[in-house]
């Protein structure tokens, strides 16, 4: 039961602005990155059956669907009382609780609470290639459809791990026989699906959308990822880095009656989209400058889609700015220290798994558009900011720039 004295008296003495805890994520799979600034000592703070931890989830309401080992509030944002103590509550008791003061009347009657979220995805390997379901494959299995974004901060990538590219869908000329082939084969040998598809370089300071229903194979990059409600996947590719995934990653999202369906498991790709012979064009996301002064600069790094949008700021040293946007938002310090309003904010050196930090905070749709302070305390260092909103920000770019 929500704790409204606490959540009212946390959200007013912050000025409608929330702290919130590290939350770190296991996967069972793959080799940790290690870019999270998380203690070398914690990336297996869940025990060995859990797997290391490979991402750190922000402004996030839901739990990750990380399998029956994973306690029921995984993934959840929690918002810090205090400093001085481990008093806690979570972000979605909070917008539960105080609703519109939070997120604003039209993000709350639209979809009845906070959208969307983001996460570090942090892999030493690739990532398998698999598709995040469309929303009418997800409802078969009551969850939501999962589009998502990327951007790769410099300043957490100071190695790119073992894939310095990601594979977006299948090469034009790609039949769909040629996809269920390989689909059918799952369970005989490594299938190489990949070898149907199409790798892009990664450029650190750019990011990609990456549509519900499009197969994908993450870079082993240090990836922010904006992306919707919903931890739900298909995996299509049964080997990576010598590591096999079973066929229940394939069909683990498949209604009971059409897990050997293969024309089924097929049409959870949009293969329209997959085949696109303009994919870059309509997918990549160089940043867009939305203000650029002497003291800061803020550049749009996820747009040009109907579900969530991000900005990456950036004041320079000794400089205060005032920043106002139009809806709420997470945010995630990725460089250097100052204030937040009255909030000290800083980017972390290291990390304990369970202690609270300073670089994670939640704004208010009215603290937003009142304008937040920020100042950067350093002589010689930038402060960066990474925020992330969800559909509703007025001044996100809605199309590509030709």
């Amino acid at each position: 039961m929500a704790d409204r004295a606490l959540i009212e008296k946390v959200f007013e003495a912050g000025g409608g602005i929330f702290r919130l805890n590290p939350v770190f994520v296991p996967r069972p799979f793959g080799k940790a990155g290690r870019r999270l600034k998380l203690h070398p000592d914690d990336y297996y703070a869940l025990g060995l059956e859990r797997g290391s931890i490979k991402e750190r989830w922000f402004s996030s309401t839901i739990a990750a669907q990380n399998g029956p080992l994973a306690a029921p509030d995984e993934g959840m944002s929690y918002v810090a009382a205090s400093y001085g103590n481990d008093e806690k509550f979570t972000l979605k008791e909070a917008i539960d609780t105080l609703g519109k003061d939070i997120i604003g009347d039209e993000l709350l009657k639209k979809y009845g609470g906070w959208p969307m979220y983001s996460k570090f995805f942090d892999f030493f390997n690739p990532l398998f290639h698999h598709v995040h379901l469309m929303f009418e494959h997800a409802a078969k299995v009551g969850k939501l459809g999962k589009p998502e974004s990327y951007y790769f901060p410099p300043q957490l990538n100071n190695h790119s791990g073992e894939m310095n590219a990601t594979y977006f869908g299948f090469d034009p000329d790609t039949k769909p026989e040629e996809v269920k082939k390989r689909l059918r084969d799952y369970n005989k040998g490594d299938t190489r699906i990949t070898e149907l598809s199409r790798a892009y370089r990664v450029e650190l300071g750019t990011g990609w959308f990456t549509p519900a229903g499009v197969i994908h194979a993450p870079a082993s990059w240090l990836t922010y990822e904006p992306q919707w409600n919903s931890d739900v996947n298909s995996v299509q590719e049964n080997v990576v880095s010598g590591e096999i995934y079973n066929r229940s990653f394939l069909v683990a999202e498949v209604p009971q009656d059409k897990k050997d369906d293969i024309d089924y498991i097929f049409s959870l790709l949009d293969w329209e989209k997959n085949i696109d012979p303009n994919y870059k064009k309509h997918y990549f996301r160089p940043p867009v400058t939305a203000i650029a002064d002497k003291a800061h600069t803020e550049k749009w790094v996820s747009y040009a889609n109907d579900y969530f949008s991000a900005k990456e700021l950036t004041v320079e040293p000794g400089q205060k700015v005032t920043v106002k946007d139009g809806a709420a938002y997470g945010l995630i310090c990725v460089q250097g220290r100052g204030k937040l309003n009255n909030w000290t904010i800083e980017a972390p050196t290291l990390l304990r798994f369970g202690q609270q930090s300073s670089d994670e905070f939640f704004v208010s749709e009215d603290a937003a558009k009142k304008g937040v302070a920020v100042e950067n305390h350093s002589p010689v260092e930038s402060l960066v900011i990474l925020k992330h909103f969800g559909p509703n920000h007025p001044d996100a770019p809605k199309a590509l720039k030709d």
